[in-house]
């Protein structure tokens, strides 16, 4: 039996270290030996997920001091507003959207709101999505006609959250997504180009898989956490997607629940894991477990194995004499095709850790977020 309580206590021990760590950048990633972050200055497509620790952090222990720390990490992301990027749906919905939808927190939610109109301009009506754009972070292909599944999460929930015609551009965002990155399988793949003028598919590729034909572990679990959002937002239409590639999910993970980075890696079992890959796609089967009923006892059962193999094996201390500083989630694989950071903390897999133990412990409604 899993101490989830405890497990809890150990993220938020990481929380105050990295408070405490010198440092002004966002949190990215870190050395899982020493627990030192590399940081981003402005925060990347990642910063938000450290305000959504502090979120969480808030709304777990009622201390306001977490909260003060949220806003003022989140406030730090208005400038991005309007960068090029559709990466800062990640940015404004982990760092200021839950804020607003789970403490009614009013910078939060003044946040969200630019983040939501700086999406709204990069919209293509034409192509009927929201394109990478120029400035998206971490990508070797980028500008207005190519799209990407990472530009889901977040993203869809910004939109839907404000109504009117923003919601109407999540729709036709999420509906394009789906049919250029969506395989009849359900499997996933990360990278597409389209026609800016009309939104037909030209070429489906990858920024961070080994190959073009294979399923990026991460680019899964950022469909099923896209396709989830918008289920809990009332857009049913999205239900048999959100099915079929979460079906692909429990179909393709290891027998021990914790992905490997990319699902055809021919090096399997001998290449990485990735530990945050494993903890998106339990968060999101923990959110399609509340809101698909007839699946909820398989969805929720292999979200709890997921969790619970990464709280026993993956989140320090891993074993006894381990005496590494508590709470820090080892083994994620930030991006093998370049080498970087290929076992390490990172900041994103902590946050949907801390997000899937919250919602199994009963902290919140899974798909509040």
């Amino acid at each position: 039996m899993i101490d989830r309580t405890n497990a809890i206590a150990r993220v938020l021990a990481r929380v105050d270290s990295t408070l405490a760590q010198p440092g002004s950048g966002f949190p990215h990633y870190a050395d899982p030996a020493n627990g030192v972050w590399v940081r981003s200055p402005a925060g990347d497509w990642t910063g938000g997920f450290w305000c959504g620790m502090l979120w969480l952090a808030a709304l777990r222990t009622g201390d306001a001091a977490y909260r003060d720390h949220a806003r003022d990490w989140a406030s730090r992301l208005r400038v991005r507003a309007d960068s090029n990027s559709v990466f800062k749906g990640f940015l404004f919905w982990y760092g200021a959207g839950i804020g607003d939808a789970l403490l009614a927190d009013p910078v939060a939610r003044d946040l969200a709101a630019a983040g939501t109109a700086g999406l709204m301009r990069m919209y293509n009506p034409r192509a009927r999505l929201i394109p990478l754009g120029t400035e998206a972070e971490e990508a070797f292909d980028v500008g207005a006609n190519e799209a990407n599944i990472d530009a889901l999460p977040g993203t869809i929930a910004l939109l839907l959250s404000r109504g009117g015609d923003a919601a109407a551009v999540a729709r036709d965002h999420l509906r394009q997504h789906v049919a250029l990155c969506v395989r009849d399988d359900g499997s996933v793949c990360q990278s597409a180009s389209f026609d800016p003028e009309t939104g037909a598919l030209l070429r489906r590729y990858t920024h961070k898989g080994i190959h073009e034909n294979s399923t990026w572990g991460r680019a899964q679990g950022w469909a099923m956490i896209g396709l989830a959002q918008a289920l809990a937002r009332g857009e049913t239409e999205f239900r048999a997607d959100a099915v079929r590639v979460a079906d692909w999910w429990l179909a393709n993970i290891p027998a021990d629940g914790v992905a490997f980075w990319d699902f055809d890696d021919p090096a399997i079992p001998a290449t990485e894991r990735d530990s945050s890959a494993t903890a998106i796609g339990a968060a999101a089967l923990l959110k399609l477990a509340a809101l698909i009923p007839e699946h909820r006892e398989r969805y929720e059962a292999a979200a709890r194995k997921s969790v619970d193999a990464l709280v026993n094996g993956y989140l320090t201390p891993t074993a006894p004499g381990d005496a590494r500083q508590p709470g820090i989630l080892t083994e994620g694989c930030f991006n093998k095709r370049n080498g970087t950071a290929t076992a390490h903390e990172l900041i994103w897999g902590d946050y949907f850790l801390f997000e899937a133990l919250l919602a199994l412990e009963g902290d919140l409604a899974p798909e509040r977020l």
